[in-house]
């Protein structure tokens, strides 16, 4: 069934691509800027931020009642441009190996920890809170916290066992399509809120660059633990289970 836009959400699309637009060039230019070997890493980059503001272009007149992209996107697209970088870097790690670099990298991961809490707040605050707002921000900590794990596993900080931190919210999705019992909505959870940020908050710590094996991994290992452990409760609830 289809979504037919509101009148206020066409409205939102030309600012919103400006805002795409806008955040495009300054991603782009910040890659240029990272001593990558090769170009690959840094095209990648664009095209993950492409590939969300397309899917968000899509998205946003049906989802989005109000004429104002507002603050709130704003904020969350500038997280979307850090995530590219991050997911660049997730394919060439070498411009993370001087010390300088990792632990701007650690700040700047979690700087996009504390945005995560702000872009809500914005929204509510001018009144713009929306389905699109809430599922562009899920989207972007799941594409975040997907990057990271697999920066840390280019950076020697845990087994190839750390992606399924980044990929159990995809296979979810997944299931969702094979079992529809799995596709139906939850309900609101602080829990499933805190999970998400204890991800995000782990694997900005493994970018420090003094942390390593073995405290690293274990770091990483409690997490995924957490993660799992959410995600079970999840099921049983959709699936009826007791």
């Amino acid at each position: 069934m289809s979504v037919i836009p509101t009148a206020p959400g066409r409205q939102v699309v030309r600012p919103a691509a400006r805002a795409l637009a806008l955040a495009t060039a300054a991603t782009a230019a910040v890659l240029a800027a990272l001593p990558f070997e090769g170009r690959l890493a840094p095209a990648a980059g664009v095209l993950v931020l492409a590939g969300v503001g397309a899917v968000a272009l899509d998205r946003i007149a049906a989802f989005h009642p109000h004429p104002r992209f507002g603050l709130a996107n704003a904020v969350t697209l500038v997280r979307a441009g850090a995530t590219a970088v991050f997911a660049a870097l997730a394919l060439e790690p070498a411009p993370l190996m001087p010390a300088r670099a990792g632990w701007a990298a650690f700040g700047l991961a979690l700087a996009l920890l504390a945005l995560d809490g702000l872009d809500g707040w914005l929204a509510r605050r001018q009144g713009l809170a929306s389905a699109f707002g809430a599922r562009f921000d899920m989207e972007v900590d799941a594409l975040l916290i997907l990057a990271l794990s697999v920066l840390a596993l280019g950076l020697g900080k845990a087994g190839t066992w750390v992606l399924a931190i980044g990929l159990m919210r995809y296979g979810f999705v997944a299931a969702g399509w094979l079992v529809p019992a799995l596709a139906a909505p939850l309900p609101p959870s602080t829990r499933r809120r805190a999970v998400c940020g204890m991800q995000i908050a782990v694997l900005a710590v493994l970018l420090a660059p003094p942390l390593g094996p073995p405290t690293s991994a274990l770091l990483a290992a409690a997490a995924l633990a957490a993660l799992a452990g959410s995600f079970a409760a999840d099921l049983a609830h959709l699936l009826g289970v007791r």
